[in-house]
């Protein structure tokens, strides 16, 4: 069953001949709990599209659908409650509060909401991300590795739909990106999370089930790694 559908997704910006088109006609599905990477150089399209995918930015022709439903013709009241109740982000630089500590950074989405953290999920994955002993810390007492796990369990502390991970590990040394693959690896195995992350690492795609390449805003690859 698919859970996310990107339909003829275009992005302009600006107008006229200092038009850019980010994105041109951009169409695929994701079946639920699939692991897809989106591989591609700087200024491909890539990170456009995960936006656009977590209703971050809006599109100038096409739609998102997730869950059958249309992103896109929401309310931007709904379209807010959409972004914290089905679309995890993870981002490069980690985008963490920095007077806030773990649990707090991880249960913000919750707060916001206005909904009761679910204690059981947090203590799984505390344990899960190697974070016990750490709850109480803030960012600025935290390496890098450790406040992209503290990411990580933000984007999966409401339960998302979808986690939508930008460059996860573009700011981490190796051992630490390995470990971060292997934590959204395994979310996506025990969980069943439906995962899509944005790399320009082919090496780091490779881990994924299914690897899409766009180059200048088109989709030019789409192949399954594994099944």
């Amino acid at each position: 069953m698919d859970i996310l559908t990107v339909s003829h997704l275009t992005k302009v910006y600006g107008e006229g001949e200092a038009a850019t088109r980010a994105l041109d006609d951009v169409s695929f599905s994701v079946a639920e709990g699939e692991f897809v990477a989106i591989v591609g150089s700087s200024g491909s399209g890539k990170s456009t599209l995960l936006h656009l995918i977590g209703g971050v930015d809006k599109p100038t022709s096409g739609s998102v659908l997730m869950n059958g439903v249309d992103v896109y013709s929401s309310t931007d009241e709904q379209l807010a409650v959409f972004r914290r109740r089905e679309v995890g982000l993870v981002y490069q630089f980690y985008n963490l509060v920095p007077v806030l500590n773990v649990v707090e950074n991880m249960t913000l989405p919750v707060a916001l909401d206005g909904r009761e953290v679910n204690v059981q999920r947090l203590s799984v994955l505390l344990s899960k991300l190697g974070l016990r002993g750490r709850e109480g810390h803030l960012p600025s007492q935290l390496s890098g590795g450790q406040q992209q796990r503290v990411a990580i369990g933000r984007a999966l502390m409401n339960a998302p739909s979808v986690v939508l991970a930008d460059e996860p590990t573009g700011n981490l040394d190796t051992k630490n990106s390995c470990e971060i693959m292997q934590l959204l690896r395994d979310s996506n195995r025990e969980m069943g999370q439906t995962m899509i992350v944005i790399t320009h690492d082919e090496e780091i795609a490779l881990t994924a089930d299914r690897m899409i390449a766009i180059e200048d805003g088109r989709i030019v690859r789409d192949e399954r790694i594994r099944r």
